[in-house]
C-alpha cells in the first residue's frame, strides 16, 4: 500500500471551512501539502500555507486536530492519503497564490466538490457541530 503523507490547515468561519482548488483540478481541498525532507509538521504547514494563501500561521497557536485517511483522489486504487490536520491563528489577508486558482468557504452540503479524505474530515467537523 502506498501512502501520501500530507498536512492540512483547518480554518472554520461561520460554520464553513476554508477550501482551495488548484489550477487544473476538479475538486476543492483543505489547504496544505507535503512536508519537505527534515521538516517538522509545524514547519511544513506554515510553509505550505504561506505558499498557497500568502498568510502567516502563528506557530504558537498550532493545535493538532486529527489524522484522517482515505483513497487519494486522482490516484490509482490503493494509494492512500494520510492527512494530519491542524488549526492555527494567522496574520495577513487570504489570497490565492502559487498553484491555487480559487478559495472558497464550503459547507457540509458541498460534499460533491471535495475529495474522499476531505469528506471524512467534513463528517468529523459536522459531528462536532463545527460545520453546517
Amino acid at each position: 500500500m502506498l501512502m501520501i503523507d500530507k498536512l492540512a490547515w483547518i480554518e472554520i468561519r461561520d460554520k464553513a471551512i476554508l477550501s482551495t482548488r488548484s489550477y487544473g483540478k476538479d475538486k476543492f481541498y483543505i489547504p496544505g501539502g507535503k512536508r519537505e525532507a527534515g521538516e517538522t509538521d509545524a514547519q511544513a504547514i506554515i510553509r505550505e500555507i504561506k505558499e498557497e494563501l500568502n498568510i502567516d500561521l502563528k506557530s504558537d497557536s498550532l493545535q493538532f486536530a486529527g489524522i484522517f485517511e482515505a483513497q487519494a483522489h486522482g490516484h490509482a486504487e490503493g494509494i492512500i492519503v494520510k492527512m494530519t490536520c491542524y488549526t492555527a491563528d494567522y496574520t495577513g489577508a487570504l489570497q490565492a497564490t502559487s498553484e491555487i486558482e480559487e478559495i472558497r468557504w464550503l459547507n457540509f452540503a458541498d460534499q460533491d466538490k471535495i475529495s474522499d479524505v476531505d469528506k471524512i474530515i467534513f463528517d468529523y467537523l459536522k459531528a462536532k457541530g463545527l460545520l453546517d
